[in-house]
């Protein structure tokens, strides 16, 4: 299964990420097309992305002048991947993205991209839905909304 976890310190762009991901699964398909198809190296027949972006009020229905997401590195990429990789496993997933934001982040920045691919559209919309979830409540990521000059810890997740 091909896999790639990338967190980001700065703004990012989810398209250009998501085309860059897909040109190098072709590459890599290209490599050696007489041999035959490992489950690593076949194309998908589904792909399935999400994007989310930095919402501009928070729970309370406050303006937020920025989003801030701490996280141990090292630590953080691993446990993405380690999720990833259940997720993957668990769905029969043939490849996975997960591109995520770090740092300061602006209302309307992206945070979070997730493209995943499988040799159906059922377990590619399920694989990336639930390796989302996992993100949101597994990843080990420190929120804090920022109001003016205050910025106050974000405790649990934003539902559904």
């Amino acid at each position: 299964m091909a896999l790639r976890v990338r967190l980001h310190h700065d703004a990012f762009d989810p398209l250009a990420a998501l085309a860059a991901w897909q040109r190098h699964l072709e590459l890599e398909l290209e490599l050696d097309p007489s041999s035959p198809p490992e489950p690593s190296r076949q194309r998908a027949a589904a792909e399935a992305h999400f994007i989310g972006r930095v919402r501009g009020i928070n729970a309370a229905g406050e303006p937020l002048d920025a989003l801030e997401l701490e996280h141990y590195p090292g630590m953080t990429e691993a446990q993405i991947e380690h999720l990833a990789a259940a997720v993957s496993a668990r769905h029969g997933l043939i490849h996975a993205l997960v591109e995520h934001r770090v740092g300061r982040a602006l209302p309307g920045e992206a945070l979070v991209l997730v493209a995943v691919g499988a040799d159906r559209r059922g377990p590619a919309q399920r694989g990336c839905q639930e390796l989302l979830e996992a993100l949101k409540h597994e990843a080990p990521f420190w929120k804090r909304e920022w109001i003016g000059s205050s910025g106050r810890w974000i405790e649990g997740n934003t539902p559904l």
